[in-house]
């Protein structure tokens, strides 16, 4: 898939602001009266590719986001987007990057093209060329048959992608997307990631904030671990599972009410928190290699504590993210949402 393109005007072209990264933060800070939602975050992030911010509700990802993208000033350290300090130069930044949110930012009463329509004018499109801009990208987001619908009408998976196709009115250098599958079906989803893939083929950056494990695992060549405002791990997503080792337990026990006290003895066996399956019906938990894992089973045999099945395998990015926190970061920390006290 391309996307087509339209060069933006040059407005500094030097050589450093060329050959540095597309963001690169240090100690990074952000509080919102006794909160301290970005607590010294670090970044670095080349151009052209897809790097993650993975959280839970709550971590400081939509914070950190919004100051990369000038929509808040930091209340503590430094960043540059596209070699340009989000600060003093914030006009010059907003000239280089797009952001998407958690929430698509249309007018519903309009029909998709004329959202693209109206966002082409504002970018400085005349005419014909407004109207050729926002075919192609209907086009290419596959809703060029939705184009005369009004955007009540419009799906979730529909709403997201014509939200990211705004965002490209003008091609950006770095797009920012907040959490940009929440609440959509498997197959929306999908799309969603296929679109992003391509972007960044094209050579977008793309700053990607997630809650969600596979997100991150199938599009992010980095990935950036965030939990109550600190940067707590990073790497490629071999590299976060090489940091708990390769042998994951995974037990099965046979009667439901001795659950509780299987946890335990893998926990004390161990020495991992051990984390249930969402249906409850399976227990993980990290053991190493393969002689804890089976002196782990022997200890709930030797419990009387029945087995319907047990397997040693390799870590996922979920049983990661648990191990570095405690917590599942698709079920959140049940801290409030980091955006509920912005002003």
């Amino acid at each position: 898939m391309e996307y087509p393109v339209r060069p933006k005007e040059a407005f500094d072209d030097s050589a450093a602001k060329a050959a540095a990264p597309a963001i690169a933060a240090k100690g990074l800070v952000k509080s919102f009266g006794d909160v301290r939602a970005v607590d010294g975050i670090d970044l670095t992030v080349p151009r052209g590719t897809i790097f993650a911010i993975l959280g839970p509700n709550g971590a400081g990802k939509t914070t950190l986001i919004r100051m990369l993208a000038t929509l808040a000033q930091p209340d503590g350290g430094s960043a540059t987007v596209m070699g340009l300090d989000i600060v003093s130069e914030a006009q010059k930044v907003r000239r280089e990057i797009a952001l998407t949110g958690q929430f698509a930012s249309l007018d519903e009463d309009l029909t998709g093209r004329e959202n693209l329509l109206l966002l082409a004018r504002l970018w400085g499109f005349k005419g014909t060329s407004a109207r050729d801009r926002a075919d192609d990208l209907l086009a290419v987001f596959d809703l060029a048959d939705a184009g005369n619908q009004q955007v009540k009408d419009y799906s979730g998976g529909m709403r997201r992608r014509l939200d990211i196709a705004a965002s490209l009115v003008v091609t950006p250098g770095v797009l920012f997307l907040d959490e940009p599958t929440t609440g959509l079906d498997p197959k929306a989803r999908q799309d969603v990631w296929r679109m992003i893939r391509a972007l960044a083929a094209s050579g977008v950056t793309i700053l990607l904030s997630t809650q969600h494990m596979e997100e991150a695992d199938q599009l992010a060549a980095r990935i950036a671990v965030i939990d109550h405002g600190r940067k707590i791990a990073e790497g490629t997503n071999r590299e976060l599972k090489a940091q708990i080792g390769t042998g994951m337990l995974r037990v099965a026990v046979t009667d439901p009410a001795r659950r509780e006290e299987a946890a335990r003895v893998l926990s004390e066996r161990l020495g991992y928190p051990v984390q249930p399956s969402p249906e409850g019906g399976e227990l993980t938990v990290i053991a190493g290699d393969a002689r804890k894992a089976n002196e782990a089973v022997a200890a709930l045999l030797a419990a009387g504590i029945e087995l319907s099945d047990f397997a040693l395998g390799q870590p996922s990015l979920d049983t990661v993210f648990f191990a570095l926190t405690g917590y599942s970061a698709s079920v959140g920390t049940g801290e409030p949402e980091t955006e509920d006290h912005q002003p």
